[in-house]
Formats: C-alpha cells, structure tokens, sequence
C-alpha cells in the first residue's frame, strides 16, 4: 500500500515556474512508477509524465516536453513535477500516481494522491 501527498501548486503568472511534490509513505516507493496527470475543468484528467522506479527513463505529453521535468528521489520517497515557462493552459488540478507497471494510461496506475491546484494567469 502507498499513500501519495501531493503540494507545491499555487498561483502564478505566465512564464513563472513551479515545483510539484509528491511525498509518499511506505518502504515500497521505489518499487513504483510514477507518474503525473492533470485534469482541468470540466476536461477529462489526461497523462503530463512518468518516471521509471529507477528515474531512467521518463515520458512526458507532447504540450508540455521541454518545459516541464519529472523526477524522483527514492530515498526520499518522493518525486518532483518541475513546471517552467507556464501557460495557462497549464492550469489544473495536478495528480501524482504510482504504479507497478508504468504508462501513461490513467487505468495503469493504482495508487493516486488527492491533487494540488496550478492556477497560471495570463
């Protein structure tokens, strides 16, 4: 079992950056994938990035390649969202989520966290 604390959203201009956590508890973080979604209103919650249980190898959604970076400290069960050069169309509810498979399918994953909120104003 794996619980998931996300933080870090916020308010923020266009352009600016943020830093997401996702703070997990239980020995078996490193065991997992991860991986970060969003869902905006009323829009379906979809795929931003993913990271290996090892942090080699990361996926990330075509909008936000070059911008955004997915990492992992697992001695700290812990992993990042860096979110620069924000649009508001970045604006959402960030999910991060852990997963013994890995993907960028929303059904891959089985362990979620309850989500922080990225507001970018124009």
């Amino acid at each position: 079992q794996v619980q998931l604390v996300e933080s870090g959203g916020g308010l923020v201009q266009a352009g600016g950056s943020l830093r997401l956590s996702c703070a997990a508890s239980g020995r078996t973080f490193r065991s997992y994938a991860m991986g970060w979604f969003r869902q905006a209103p009323g829009k379906e919650r979809e795929f931003v990035a993913a990271i290996s249980w090892s942090g080699g190898s990361t996926n990330y959604a075509d909008s936000v390649k070059g911008r955004f970076t997915i990492s992992r400290d697992n001695a700290k069960n812990t992993a990042y969202l860096q979110m620069n050069s924000l649009k508001p169309e970045d604006t959402a509810v960030y999910y991060c989520a852990g997963s013994i498979r890995g993907g960028i399918g929303l059904g891959e994953y089985d362990y979620w966290g309850q989500g922080t909120q990225v507001t970018v104003s124009s």
